[in-house]
């Protein structure tokens, strides 16, 4: 798939309908941008109700907080 947009003169940007259709967004749903070289990657903001049971298991101890950071 190979879409392009235009960003305005209110550097706004509209997502084409095919790449909207594909990953299934809707209005309204929030976006992080994030910087990577030259580019930016765009991904979707997870719902909390996405994210319950993600770290399930994983281990309540021995991970590093901020004081072990150099």
């Amino acid at each position: 798939m190979s879409a392009k947009a235009k960003l305005s003169a209110k550097f706004q940007i509209s997502i084409p309908k095919e790449v909207r259709e594909a990953q299934a967004w809707k209005a309204g749903q929030e976006f992080v941008f994030i910087p990577k070289g030259k580019g930016v990657m765009v991904m979707p903001v997870p719902e909390l109700a996405e994210l319950a049971g993600l770290a399930r298991g994983a281990a309540q101890t021995g991970y590093r907080d901020r004081n072990d950071r150099f």
